[in-house]
């Protein structure tokens, strides 16, 4: 309620010695001498961390499905798309049909995680992942592989939306944003070892069936590991088991670590959404969580930007690059699909290479100062890779050869990019390096339900190896079908700009989004915030994946990208506005957090700043009086 105060610092289990402490694994109590203060604090960090690390490794692995799922399919697709001779519209719906189920299935990941707890759903989704997996490895055709994308979605949607939340729940303060975008990491790592193995597999046969498959191994590994971690400390205490949470915490900070403060603050909270939750019924006012949060100024407010997070970082058009990298390097004239895929490898490498500097920065520098020149830095690379198709499309090719019998539109074409302008129209020539790269060049009308053979001329009677290194050599034909895009000697520019938006987007805008709402909302509404958050996520994931093609056919691949770039500066402005700082809050502190009036500060303003000698987190526009000893909560229906 509206002026009650707990000071969580001051209270004490009076049942239980701070000297004897019970371990989980042996049920033994801890001596005092044992734990000193001149041998012990240094020991106990390590335990600690050793513990802490080995609980996210196993949690991330999650977070790495997720990422090479995202990763293979950019590779794996246009190996697929050749073979089973996929139209753009099939194309998209296998992309996006993992996505679709995510998206669903994270709005179940919330209620699912209340009920069961945290570890059961990611042991679940592990366990749907590992079938999905073998289903499309198995695939016998495009239904087969649509319903095998199906199910993994459904893993990952539980995933995504369960290991943050897992991760914050269990770290401490000053390791919750490293453990967090930790998760991300192995998420840009899983992207990175699927454009590898892309690049391996691309001229094996049935290559893009191991692609698929291989992800089975890890949600294997994962199901083992986590069999054997705790269940969430605070998932527990609201749960009604004190003690059990006690345990879990002890084990998770170590045997020497004093845990009192945090569990008591754990306790206050809990007790206060119980009381809430009391009042509203003695005032007959509805129990529903969506209710309550709707109807919480602060926690409002902390959804609000948890969701407009999530849906900024996928409209900035990530996934765009990252399902469709190949696609997008084939677009800038990068037409040997093996060297596209390789290509594609280099760009997800930086992506997971970047990714290490936002964990050594989120602790650094802050949240807010991240994303905000994470999100800059995405802006200008959006506008060089507009700038770079510009140029490609400016250095067309030019029609060579006439097929002057035929009266459909595609032979007034004079150039490629005019060709490929023209509705079911591609630009077929003969892969040539030594002399020029392209010889032969002419407008062909597309064969029916096909995107990578023409209805007449050399390229209607193409091997679904078409474009791959060497094809030529082994007695097929030299000669490559570009539909939707033109061979270019300029590609490299294109490339750059991939890698130049990667590194300004590991760092910031895709880590931060998960870590911020991993730790922005109080625990009675945590799951379902954060359920609604990842939904949200997924939801602007599909709609990106699902519509990139036809933006591209509508606005050009320029055009695109620039409407990309427009969408970020949206949301740069909305983020300089509405986003605080959260860096080395408690978790149980953040309704204060967003209970302060917005406010738009200099960002070189918190730079100036000093910690204080406790260490504790230093001055900030968002800063305020409050610690984690004395924290205020409010009955949501006063404020």
């Amino acid at each position: 309620m509206v002026g009650e105060n707990v000071d969580v610092g001051s209270k004490r289990r009076e049942h239980e010695d701070d000297a004897t402490i019970p371990l989980k694994s042996t049920g033994q109590k801890l001596s005092s001498s044992a734990c000193d203060d001149d041998n012990t604090t240094p020991s106990s960090d390590f335990s600690a961390s050793k513990f802490v690390y080995v609980l996210a490794f196993f949690s991330a692995i999650g977070g790495f499905l997720f990422g090479y799922d995202t990763g293979v399919v950019s590779g794996a697709m246009l190996i697929i798309r050749k073979e089973m001779e996929l139209s753009n519209a099939w194309h998209e719906a296998i992309v996006s049909a993992t996505i679709a189920a995510a998206w669903i299935f994270s709005l179940f990941g919330g209620y699912l995680s209340d009920r069961l707890g945290r570890k059961p759903v990611i042991l679940a989704a592990s366990v749907v992942f590992t079938i999905g997996s073998v289903v499309m490895g198995a695939a016998d055709g495009k239904e087969g592989l649509l319903a095998g994308r199906i199910i993994v979605g459904v893993g990952i949607g539980l995933a995504s939306m369960v290991v943050p939340m897992y991760l914050a729940e269990t770290a401490s303060s000053s390791q919750r944003g490293m453990l967090v975008t930790m998760n991300v990491m192995f998420i840009t790592g899983g992207q990175a070892m699927a454009a590898v193995f892309s690049g391996a597999l691309s001229t094996v046969s049935d290559g893009w069936r191991y692609m698929l498959g291989i992800a089975a191994i890890p949600a294997v590994i994962q199901f083992v590991g986590f069999l054997l971690m705790p269940e969430s400390p605070r998932w527990l205490f609201s749960h009604g088991k004190p003690e059990e949470a006690r345990k879990v915490l002890q084990r998770i900070r170590g045997p020497c670590h004093n845990i009192d403060d945090e569990l008591e603050a754990i306790k206050a909270s809990v007790e206060e959404s119980e009381r809430e939750l009391g009042y509203r019924r003695q005032r007959g006012q509805t129990a529903n969580v969506i209710i309550q949060i709707l109807q919480s100024p602060p926690v409002r407010r902390a959804l609000f930007l948890g969701c407009l997070l999530q849906m900024f970082q996928q409209i900035a058009g990530i996934n765009t690059v990252m399902y469709y990298s190949a696609t997008i390097i084939q677009m800038a004239g990068f037409y040997d699909t093996a060297k596209a895929i390789w290509l594609s490898a280099l760009v997800a490498s930086v992506n997971f290479i970047c990714t290490f500097l936002g964990i050594y920065l989120v602790e650094k520098v802050g949240r807010r100062r991240l994303t905000l020149g994470s999100l800059l830095g995405v802006i200008l690379s959006l506008a060089f890779l507009a700038v770079g198709f510009m140029i490609v499309d400016s250095n067309g090719y030019a029609v060579t050869e006439f097929y002057h019998d035929k009266t459909d539109l595609c032979n007034s074409a004079s150039e490629c990019n005019e060709c490929n302008s023209i509705i079911d129209c591609g630009f077929c020539f003969m892969d040539n390096p030594a002399n020029g790269g392209v010889l032969k060049g002419s407008c062909l009308l597309s064969k029916e339900n096909s995107t990578f053979l023409s209805d007449y001329g050399p390229c209607s009677n193409l091997s679904s190896t078409a474009g791959f290194a060497g094809s030529a050599a082994a007695g097929q034909s030299p000669f490559i079908y570009a539909y939707g895009w033109c061979p270019s000697p300029h590609g490299w520019i294109t490339v750059l700009g991939l890698m130049t938006y990667l590194l300004f987007f590991a760092p910031g805008m895709g880590p931060m989004p998960w870590t911020i709402n991993a730790e922005i909302y109080p625990l009675w509404a945590r799951s379902t915030c954060n359920s609604i958050a990842t939904s949200t996520n997924w939801f602007f994931n599909f709609l990106v994946s699902m519509t990139f093609l036809t933006i591209t056919e509508i606005l050009t691949r320029q055009g695109a990208f620039i409407f990309y770039c427009a969408l970020s500066t949206v949301g740069l402005l909305l983020f300089w506005w509405l986003l605080p700082e959260t860096k080395g809050r408690t978790l149980e502190e953040m309704e204060v957090v967003f209970s302060r009036p917005r406010s738009c500060p200099m960002p070189w303003e918190s730079w100036t700043n000093k910690k204080s000698k406790t260490g504790d987190i230093a001055a900030s526009p968002d800063s305020g009086p409050e610690s984690s000893k004395n924290v205020q909560f409010h009955d949501s229906s006063q404020i």
